[in-house]
């Protein structure tokens, strides 16, 4: 019986949602495995900045399938939010449409994080009679810098949750009190915005690629929507 309720619940997940989860997990074990025999996955298919010695196109991809190996919190996290939210999209979207759309906010998270870094490197370098490229070049800590994790592709999902279910009630962690979800992610995004632009000391998120993800989400959704309703269709 057991075995048969265990089948049961991951029956019920999406097959994306599901394989998504899976292969997230599966990136974080190896990230801890790995480093044992001299493979550090984190420094490989993390998002580096253009030009520096480790950095790839494929991490723009790459990168949202890495997570904090110090702690099981941020892995952990992200695949709550994509359980709790993707799997509703996948059932309203299909597979295809869910996959390319996590996709494509996660990529649009890592440009937009790309952007912010040149845009604080380019004032760096011009305080100093730099160039940006000319800073790339000679500072070789810039390759420390590196961009992690699927939050990107998380708050994404949430936006889109939002713009297809704006009124369901959501629930923010120890607080009892039901939020409607199109309040919930804009009291989400102004809190990212916030914490992004204030930089605190020692904060190490990415703040403003988590308002990329929400940014590609929602151009991306809004373009669906008039697709569809063009061909006469309402999913939402």
């Amino acid at each position: 019986m057991m075995n048969q309720n265990g089948s049961g619940f991951l029956n019920s997940i999406p097959p994306v949602t599901k394989n998504l989860i899976i292969i997230n997990l599966l990136f974080w074990v190896a990230s801890l495995v790995l480093p044992k025999v001299g493979i550090d996955l984190v420094q490989l298919l993390g998002l580096h900045f253009p030009g520096v010695k480790d950095f790839y196109p494929f991490q723009f991809v790459t990168y949202m399938f890495m997570h904090d190996t110090h702690s099981f919190a941020h892995v952990f996290f992200n695949m709550f939010g994509v359980y709790m939210f993707g799997r509703v999209l996948e059932n309203v979207w299909g597979p295809k449409r869910f996959l390319s759309f996590y996709l494509v906010t996660g990529i649009g998270a890592g440009i937009i994080q790309e952007l912010v870094w040149a845009y604080s490197l380019q004032s760096f370098a011009s305080a100093n009679g730099l160039s940006l490229f000319q800073l790339v070049r000679m500072d070789p800590s810039l390759n420390m810098m590196i961009t992690i994790g699927a939050s990107g592709s998380v708050f994404g999902i949430l936006l889109a949750f939002a713009m297809l279910f704006p009124n369901v009630p959501l629930f923010l962690m120890f607080i009892p009190i039901p939020i409607k979800a199109k309040y919930f992610v804009v009291f989400y995004g102004l809190a990212e915005l916030f914490m992004g632009v204030s930089s605190f000391g020692g904060d190490t998120v990415a703040h403003f690629a988590h308002l990329g993800g929400m940014l590609f989400g929602y151009f991306m959704v809004r373009y669906w929507k008039k697709k569809d309703a063009g061909n006469g269709k309402y999913f939402y």
